[in-house]
């Protein structure tokens, strides 16, 4: 079983979300400065997207882990 590549960008795409609100949180908290907050946090969105994306699709190469599913024996 394979992921198909827009499946891994959605994935990539809700956990940068999550994952950036945690970076511009406490960059906030480390910095008491929302303005540089935010900029570390949009600097790092793009970033980490692309090597998620990357680490997604190096994964998907990887049988480590996986069982392929047999298709039934029989049709109905």
């Amino acid at each position: 079983m394979i992921d198909k590549p827009y499946r891994s960008v959605i994935k990539a795409v809700s956990w940068r979300v999550t994952g950036t609100i945690d970076t511009i949180l406490v960059s906030w908290i480390i910095t008491r400065k929302f303005t540089i907050a935010m900029s570390i946090g949009v600097i790092e969105v793009f970033t980490k997207l692309l090597l998620y994306y990357i680490h997604e699709r190096v994964w998907n190469k990887i049988k480590f882990g996986r069982i392929l599913q047999k298709p039934p024996e029989y049709n109905i």
